[in-house]
Protein backbone atom coordinates (compact mmCIF):
# COMPACT_ATOMS: atom_id res chain seq x y z
CA UNK A 1 0.00 0.00 0.00
CA UNK A 2 2.99 2.38 0.58
CA UNK A 3 4.35 1.86 -2.86
CA UNK A 4 1.06 2.86 -4.27
CA UNK A 5 0.96 6.22 -2.53
CA UNK A 6 4.44 6.68 -3.94
CA UNK A 7 3.95 5.98 -6.56
CA UNK A 8 1.09 8.07 -7.00
CA UNK A 9 2.92 11.39 -5.65
CA UNK A 10 5.70 10.62 -7.91
CA UNK A 11 3.30 10.86 -10.81
CA UNK A 12 1.38 14.06 -9.58
CA UNK A 13 4.96 15.46 -10.13
CA UNK A 14 5.19 15.18 -14.00
CA UNK A 15 3.98 17.98 -15.83
CA UNK A 16 0.73 17.31 -17.85
CA UNK A 17 0.65 17.18 -21.87
CA UNK A 18 4.25 14.84 -21.78
CA UNK A 19 4.44 11.27 -22.36
CA UNK A 20 6.23 9.12 -20.29
CA UNK A 21 9.35 9.05 -22.48
CA UNK A 22 8.89 12.38 -23.61
CA UNK A 23 11.13 15.34 -22.04
CA UNK A 24 10.41 18.76 -21.86
CA UNK A 25 11.96 21.32 -24.70
CA UNK A 26 15.52 23.16 -22.96
CA UNK A 27 14.53 26.09 -20.98
CA UNK A 28 15.41 29.17 -22.93
CA UNK A 29 14.62 27.97 -26.67
CA UNK A 30 11.70 29.64 -27.48
CA UNK A 31 12.59 32.03 -30.23
CA UNK A 32 11.65 35.10 -27.96
CA UNK A 33 15.05 33.83 -26.10
CA UNK A 34 17.32 34.32 -29.88
CA UNK A 35 16.25 37.44 -30.94
CA UNK A 36 19.47 39.23 -29.65
CA UNK A 37 21.94 35.86 -31.23
CA UNK A 38 22.84 38.03 -34.20
CA UNK A 39 25.31 39.88 -31.57
CA UNK A 40 26.96 36.60 -31.19
CA UNK A 41 30.75 36.59 -32.35
CA UNK A 42 34.02 37.54 -31.62
CA UNK A 43 34.12 40.93 -33.04
CA UNK A 44 36.64 43.80 -33.63
CA UNK A 45 34.59 47.74 -33.37
CA UNK A 46 34.99 50.73 -35.53
CA UNK A 47 33.89 53.86 -35.10
CA UNK A 48 32.35 55.21 -38.23
CA UNK A 49 35.26 57.14 -39.75
CA UNK A 50 36.87 53.64 -39.63
CA UNK A 51 39.18 53.67 -36.42
CA UNK A 52 39.64 50.75 -34.07
CA UNK A 53 37.71 51.32 -31.15
CA UNK A 54 38.25 48.00 -29.26
CA UNK A 55 36.89 43.98 -29.34
CA UNK A 56 33.76 42.84 -28.20
CA UNK A 57 33.30 39.12 -27.63
CA UNK A 58 29.38 38.09 -27.15
CA UNK A 59 28.84 34.47 -26.37
CA UNK A 60 25.49 32.39 -25.80
CA UNK A 61 26.01 30.98 -22.02
CA UNK A 62 23.78 29.22 -19.55
CA UNK A 63 22.62 26.62 -21.72
CA UNK A 64 21.01 29.78 -24.31
CA UNK A 65 19.43 32.10 -20.86
CA UNK A 66 22.44 34.63 -20.83
CA UNK A 67 24.25 36.43 -23.35
CA UNK A 68 27.60 37.31 -22.07
CA UNK A 69 29.40 40.30 -23.43
CA UNK A 70 33.04 40.97 -22.50
CA UNK A 71 34.28 44.39 -24.14
CA UNK A 72 37.81 45.92 -24.20
CA UNK A 73 38.72 49.33 -25.80
CA UNK A 74 41.96 50.38 -27.43
CA UNK A 75 42.65 52.77 -24.86
CA UNK A 76 42.56 49.92 -22.05
CA UNK A 77 38.74 50.35 -20.65
CA UNK A 78 36.97 47.38 -20.08
CA UNK A 79 33.30 46.45 -19.32
CA UNK A 80 30.88 43.63 -19.03
CA UNK A 81 27.54 42.88 -19.70
CA UNK A 82 24.68 40.34 -18.94
CA UNK A 83 21.92 40.36 -21.53
CA UNK A 84 18.54 38.04 -21.28
CA UNK A 85 14.80 38.15 -22.21
CA UNK A 86 12.94 37.88 -19.26
CA UNK A 87 9.51 36.32 -19.91
CA UNK A 88 7.56 37.67 -16.94
CA UNK A 89 8.08 40.91 -18.84
CA UNK A 90 8.26 39.83 -22.70
CA UNK A 91 11.51 42.15 -22.84
CA UNK A 92 15.03 42.01 -22.95
CA UNK A 93 17.28 43.45 -20.47
CA UNK A 94 21.16 44.07 -20.41
CA UNK A 95 23.13 45.40 -16.96
CA UNK A 96 26.16 47.08 -18.19
CA UNK A 97 29.19 47.31 -15.29
CA UNK A 98 32.58 48.75 -16.25
CA UNK A 99 35.19 50.76 -14.01
CA UNK A 100 33.21 54.40 -15.28
CA UNK A 101 29.28 53.27 -15.63
CA UNK A 102 26.57 51.44 -15.25
CA UNK A 103 23.95 51.17 -17.29
CA UNK A 104 20.45 49.11 -17.01
CA UNK A 105 17.89 49.37 -19.80
CA UNK A 106 15.71 47.01 -21.33
CA UNK A 107 13.21 47.01 -24.41
CA UNK A 108 12.77 44.48 -27.01
CA UNK A 109 12.94 43.81 -31.00
CA UNK A 110 11.78 47.05 -33.36
CA UNK A 111 9.36 46.33 -36.61
CA UNK A 112 12.84 46.69 -38.25
CA UNK A 113 14.63 43.97 -36.51
CA UNK A 114 17.25 45.83 -35.09
CA UNK A 115 16.79 45.40 -30.81
CA UNK A 116 16.81 48.84 -28.84
CA UNK A 117 16.51 48.90 -25.42
CA UNK A 118 15.75 52.30 -22.84
CA UNK A 119 16.81 52.95 -19.28
CA UNK A 120 19.83 54.83 -17.51
CA UNK A 121 23.20 55.41 -17.26
CA UNK A 122 25.21 56.20 -13.93
CA UNK A 123 28.22 57.44 -13.64
CA UNK A 124 30.65 55.62 -11.21
CA UNK A 125 32.88 58.67 -10.06
CA UNK A 126 29.75 61.01 -9.57
CA UNK A 127 26.64 59.24 -9.26
CA UNK A 128 24.87 61.09 -11.83
CA UNK A 129 22.35 59.49 -13.95
CA UNK A 130 21.13 60.28 -16.97
CA UNK A 131 18.28 58.34 -19.38
CA UNK A 132 19.92 55.96 -22.28
CA UNK A 133 19.32 54.09 -25.01
CA UNK A 134 20.94 51.57 -27.21
CA UNK A 135 20.21 50.18 -30.66
CA UNK A 136 21.79 47.11 -32.31
CA UNK A 137 21.28 47.09 -35.88
CA UNK A 138 22.34 43.83 -37.45
CA UNK A 139 23.28 44.94 -41.38
CA UNK A 140 23.40 42.64 -44.89
CA UNK A 141 26.95 42.15 -44.69
CA UNK A 142 26.64 40.45 -41.53
CA UNK A 143 28.13 43.57 -39.78
CA UNK A 144 26.20 44.79 -36.72
CA UNK A 145 25.58 48.69 -36.30
CA UNK A 146 25.85 49.91 -32.32
CA UNK A 147 24.36 53.22 -31.58
CA UNK A 148 24.01 54.72 -28.36
CA UNK A 149 22.49 58.07 -27.05
CA UNK A 150 22.60 59.84 -23.74
CA UNK A 151 19.79 62.61 -22.93
CA UNK A 152 20.44 65.93 -21.94
CA UNK A 153 17.81 67.16 -19.56
CA UNK A 154 19.26 70.76 -19.38
CA UNK A 155 19.29 71.59 -23.26
CA UNK A 156 15.96 68.82 -23.43
CA UNK A 157 17.38 66.43 -26.12
CA UNK A 158 19.21 63.37 -27.15
CA UNK A 159 22.91 62.95 -27.66
CA UNK A 160 25.11 60.63 -29.54
CA UNK A 161 26.91 58.61 -27.24
CA UNK A 162 28.71 56.14 -29.20
CA UNK A 163 28.57 54.85 -32.39
CA UNK A 164 30.55 51.29 -33.39
CA UNK A 165 30.45 49.13 -36.82
CA UNK A 166 30.82 45.44 -35.53
CA UNK A 167 32.93 43.04 -37.87
CA UNK A 168 33.34 39.44 -36.97
CA UNK A 169 37.01 38.85 -36.64
CA UNK A 170 38.92 36.98 -39.62
CA UNK A 171 39.98 33.57 -37.59
CA UNK A 172 41.71 31.91 -40.40
CA UNK A 173 44.29 34.42 -40.53
CA UNK A 174 47.43 33.72 -39.13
Amino acid sequence: MRGFFLTGALLALVPTGLAQDETPPPPCSGDAFKQFDFWLGDWEVTTPDGNLAGENLITSEENGCLILERWSSVNGGTGQSYNYYNPATEKWRQVWVSQGAMIDYEGGLTESGSMKLEGTITYVANGLQAAFTGEWTPNEDGTVTQYFEQYDAEADQWNPWFTGLYTQKDHDTP
